[in-house]
């Protein structure tokens, strides 16, 4: 495994933010005044927390996906439509950020404090439920019922996906199929929709909107291998988010699964058990155990695997305005490997 310095890590990853930022800066930042006006449609008790929400948001990338994956579309009024709809998008998002940190227990995200550390878990339930309510009401606002039926099924797949990983914690499924349905549930769903309704509210071909869909359901599953590495093998300083908190929690993602696969029938074993019993120091054991194999280097080529499916389900359309665009999405999500390992 090679890796360049952190220094030049960062600064390829932010090279290559900049790239696909800068086409769509005017629209994110037309999606930033939306977000801001719907807050004062919400009633006064939530509306300094949904600003707390709108303001540790990150990078908004799904919301991307959805510029991306429209531009330069037919339609009429699309400029409109693709501000909504990422919007939407990203509201849905943060509802589900704002529900997961309740669910693992997290203090910080993107360096600041999570809505469940700053207003406590209980008020922190309501406000994702207000950011899932008010997407829905959106969603409703398109003259076609294909956006709200979408979205609102995409909202269920994610809350599903977190169901399923929630209910298996305390065991030990190292099952590959339970963990790509999980996370093709909780991220990849989200990322499909946002680029398949781009392509759609833009005015382009139904084909194409497939074929983004798809792109977009594999670029989001690499998404989540690149997150599950960063929560074993990142330094927490740089990723801004507190970390190590997938096995803590009973989450046992790709790395770990290679591991079992490795692991001596008695060693795997064992610590399964202490991990049942609820062993305290079991994680720091299965953490000292992934260096001695080369788990990492396995999960980036499950990782490239997934991005060449991403870029492969559009190639057919290279001459429609938004695919090299979206090409050099997945490029950026690539380019953030160099900052761990």
């Amino acid at each position: 495994m090679t890796i360049c310095s952190q220094s030049e890590a960062d600064k390829v990853a932010a090279a290559g933010f900049a790239e696909v930022y800068t086409p769509v800066k005017s629209y994110l930042d037309e999606l930033d005044a939306f977000l801001q006006l719907q807050v004062s449609k919400l009633e006064p008790e939530i509306q300094e927390h949904v600003r707390y929400v709108f303001g540790h948001s990150g990078k908004r990338l799904r919301a991307m996906l959805v510029a991306y994956s429209g531009r330069d579309g037919p339609a009429k009024n699309r400029a409109d439509a693709l501000v909504r709809l990422g919007s939407v998008i990203e509201l849905v998002h943060l509802a589900t950020l704002v529900h997961d940190d309740i669910l693992d227990e997290a203090d910080t995200r993107h360096r600041q404090e999570t809505a469940a550390k700053k207003f406590g878990p209980a008020a922190a339930v309501l406000i994702g439920d207000v950011l899932f309510s008010h997407a829905l009401e959106l969603a409703a606002e398109f003259d076609t019922n294909e956006i709200c039926r979408s979205v609102a099924q995409a909202t269920a797949r994610v809350c599903a996906g977190e169901i399923a990983q929630t209910y298996q914690r305390g065991e030990v499924n190292y099952s590959r199929d339970f963990y790509f349905r999980v996370i093709r549930l909780k991220t990849a769903e989200l990322f499909e929709v946002a680029c398949r309704l781009g392509a759609t509210v833009a005015g382009h071909p139904v084909e194409f909107s497939e074929a983004a869909g798809l792109f977009g359901r594999h670029l989001g599953i690499a998404y989540q291998i690149f997150d599950d590495l960063v929560d074993l093998y990142a330094d927490e300083s740089m990723i801004g988010k507190t970390l190590g908190t997938d096995l803590a929690k009973g989450k046992f993602t790709l790395p770990l699964l290679l591991l079992l696969e490795k692991l001596p029938a008695e060693e795997r074993d064992s610590l399964i058990a202490r991990f049942k019993e609820g062993d305290k120091t079991v994680a720091a054991d299965f953490t000292t155990r992934l260096q001695d194999f080369p788990i990492f280097d396995e999960v980036v080529a499950v990782f490239e695997a997934e991005l060449s499916k991403a870029t492969s389900a559009v190639a057919p359309f290279v001459d429609l305005p938004p695919v090299s665009a979206m090409q050099k999405i997945a490029d950026l999500v690539r380019a953030q490997l160099g900052r761990i390992g």
